[in-house]
């Protein structure tokens, strides 16, 4: 998979930018809020049609933008031809093309560029919140099982309607239960959907950071990947168990659910954990280990991407290869290069590994405009 060129309209602080000439390694430098991460953000957009960086889209469009609009198009060798590839954000919505022909889901366009996003707050998967770490499944479950992304946007839909009953329910006598009984067979539905397809994703994961994992450490560090989920067992895929146990969570949990006015169960309050030598990576682990296991992360998933769709993915670096020591520099580094097409960003080639860097095509970036 390989990105031949990229061009933006009205993004962010880029009035017009046609970038080409791109090679496997490409250095995006530049200052601060010059536009670097703009550029990967652009990438990570055409892939996975939202940023990751914002939940609101009209964030990406240029304040003085003549249509209202920004426009990302790139074109994108894969295996089997090239594609065209085509975003354009509104106030109105989201448009997508392949080869000029307009998708009718934005999950049918999904699945055209695969990337793989390494950022500084990806760092946060190991030590922060659940909502980071369910997020990260999620977006990387979707690039690779756009079915996947269907069912979440179901169940996100059906809980936003089943919270707003338990909300009108509080203290009413009759206790709704028929209305609730619907909205509680559609979020069953479609979370054990969700929940199966994570276990599915982690179990291959797991596979491949492990390996990863005691790589980096030279044998010394043994990596472990564990599910959290709020209702059944971890090793648990038959989806009709899954389903009478979602079920059985749900009303054991119904008079508390009534009282919160929120839904206690389903895949939106599951959570991943991660061990290194059977110790908890977030509590017990240093700095220098949660560090490492978010780059075995990231790598597990470049390898995971591979084996399920033939080809290698585009890695994004935004602004991490200075977050990280000359040590893990190096094995990143050699990771991707000479099989994966990557764009990093950085302040200066000073803060990055440039002797195994040499080659690498170099962009200048300043105030929205790059010089190659």
């Amino acid at each position: 998979m390989f990105v031949n060129r990229i061009s933006l309209r009205h993004y962010r602080n880029y009035e017009a930018l046609m970038l080409e000439g791109l090679g496997d390694v490409n250095l995006i430098l530049g200052q601060n809020a010059q536009g670097k991460t703009n550029l990967v953000e652009a990438l990570y957009c055409l892939a996975m049609t939202k940023s990751h960086r914002t939940s609101k889209d009209r964030e990406l469009i240029a304040f003085n933008a003549p249509d209202g609009a920004a426009h990302i198009e790139a074109e994108v060798t894969r295996k089997y031809g090239n594609l065209k590839l085509e975003l354009a954000y509104s106030l109105q919505g989201k448009k997508a093309k392949i080869n000029g022909l307009e998708q009718r889901r934005l999950s049918e366009f999904i699945g055209s560029l695969n990337v793989v996003m390494f950022a500084p707050e990806d760092l946060e998967i190991v030590k922060g919140s659940p909502g980071i770490r369910r997020r990260f499944l999620d977006m990387e479950i979707g690039q690779v099982q756009p079915g996947y992304l269907f069912h979440l946007q179901q169940y996100q839909k059906v809980l936003l309607q089943r919270g707003n009953l338990l909300k009108q329910l509080w203290g009413k006598k009759d206790g709704g239960g028929a209305m609730l009984e619907i909205w509680d067979a559609q979020l069953a539905e479609h979370g054990v959907k969700i929940v199966k397809k994570r276990k599915q994703f982690i179990k291959k994961l797991q596979i491949w950071a492990e390996e990863i994992h005691r790589g980096i450490t030279n044998g010394g560090e043994e990596l472990k990947l564990r599910y959290i989920p709020s209702f059944g067992e971890r090793e648990e895929e038959d989806e009709a168990v899954l389903l009478d146990k979602f079920m059985l969570k749900l009303s054991q949990t119904r008079e508390q659910e009534i009282r919160r006015g929120m839904t206690l169960t389903g895949p939106h309050r599951d959570d991943l954990s991660f061990f290194i030598n059977s110790r908890e990576a977030s509590v017990y682990g240093s700095q220098g280990q949660q560090r490492t296991t978010a780059l075995s992360l990231k790598l597990a998933e470049i390898e995971l991407i591979h084996e399920e769709i033939g080809e290698y993915p585009v890695l994004l670096l935004d602004d991490v290869l200075s977050e990280l020591d000359p040590y893990r520099q190096t094995q990143l580094i050699e990771t991707f290069q000479s099989k994966v097409q990557t764009f990093i960003t950085a302040t200066g080639i000073e803060s990055l590994n440039a002797d195994r860097l040499k080659g690498a095509c170099q962009f200048q970036v300043h105030g929205g405009r790059i010089d190659s």
